[in-house]
């Protein structure tokens, strides 16, 4: 069993979403930050707060969120 010892989760803190080490970063913020600044350096100089293992432990509990089934993407999901 994988331990997620960065994921923290209290009902009076962000609406009870998973946060990283009780900080106000969401997983789901911390996976879009990711996403947006995938330059380490770039990273680090806007969120100094956010370590390389909050970052790859948000990606690795979201990764195990997403459901294993197979779907096929429309062009209309493309479209956001």
């Amino acid at each position: 069993m994988v331990q997620f010892d960065r994921i923290t989760q209290d009902p009076d803190r962000m609406n009870g979403q998973p946060c990283l080490r009780n900080l106000r970063l969401t997983v789901r913020r911390v996976v879009e930050i990711a996403a947006l600044y995938p330059d380490r350096a770039e990273r680090q100089a806007e969120f100094p707060e956010l370590e390389d293992d909050d970052v790859a432990q948000a990606l690795h509990y979201a990764a195990l969120q997403l459901p294993d089934a197979i779907s096929t993407l429309n062009d209309d999901a493309l479209v956001a």
